[in-house]
């Protein structure tokens, strides 16, 4: 009891500091849209420029936000670099593509799919899909962050992609009928469209000081370190099954 008592606490500290953060962000001219442009627009020159992966070579694709995207990481510090690192070591080459997008909304997401899959030099043998916390920061209705990640799992669904969830959690502070409509998504999606749940991408990292960097919002390279700790079991299995 104490542990979820500190938890709730922990994501309420996480959420005003974010919403500060994007409070401060928005003062700028375009600062909601010409950045992440800027950033898809890296991510996918990077994804189009990848050497297509030897034979016995998985191809990951890291579909999310700032969170996959590595901010204010060095190259080899962020999600993806470290989720290739893990799974090279634990025996399951693989080849995992960085399509994340700081700031991306579920929204902004789901217009770049077709255009960072269609960018890749092969159909990925899985999609790790990591969105939905800029929505909730924002108090995007759930309704509409539900109906972004279905259409995203219904173009990789057309297109014979294998898929896989991570969650995210709702503020205590955004009240219990957002908070059951936000985090209902991600397992409600997970067994609709029988793909893989990692229910939050920041378990054991959130409110860890250690672990995150200044702004308190996003994971520093150990955070990442064990975010993927937790992570490569779950995509390995992805990838066998």
């Amino acid at each position: 009891m104490r542990e979820r008592r500190s938890l709730k606490r922990n994501i309420i500290l996480y959420v005003a500091a974010a919403l500060l953060f994007q409070s401060l962000a928005a003062c700028s001219p375009g600062a909601d849209s010409a950045p992440a442009q800027s950033e898809a627009q890296q991510n996918a020159g990077a994804s189009t420029a990848a050497a297509t992966p030897a034979v016995d070579e998985k191809l990951v694709l890291a579909f999310g936000d700032s969170l996959y995207a590595g901010y204010q990481l060095g190259p080899k510090e962020g999600l993806a670099p470290q989720l290739e690192q893990a799974l090279d070591a634990s025996g399951t080459p693989a080849q995992v593509v960085n399509a994340g997008v700081s700031g991306d909304t579920s929204a902004a997401a789901r217009q770049r799919l077709a255009f960072t899959l269609d960018g890749l030099p092969r159909k990925p043998d899985l999609v790790l899909v990591g969105l939905g916390g800029n929505d909730m920061l924002r108090g995007v209705d759930p309704v509409q962050t539900r109906a972004n990640l279905t259409a995203i799992l219904d173009e990789l669904q057309r297109r014979e992609i294998p898929a896989m969830l991570t969650g995210m959690l709702a503020a205590p502070n955004l009240g219990p009928d957002y908070r059951a409509a936000f985090e209902s998504i991600y397992p409600d999606l997970a067994r609709r469209y029988d793909v893989p749940l990692y229910p939050f991408i920041l378990e054991g990292v959130l409110g860890q000081n250690a672990l995150m960097l200044p702004d308190r919002i996003h994971p520093n390279p150990q955070g990442v370190q064990v975010m993927v700790q937790g992570l490569t079991p779950a995509v390995k299995a992805a990838l066998a099954g």
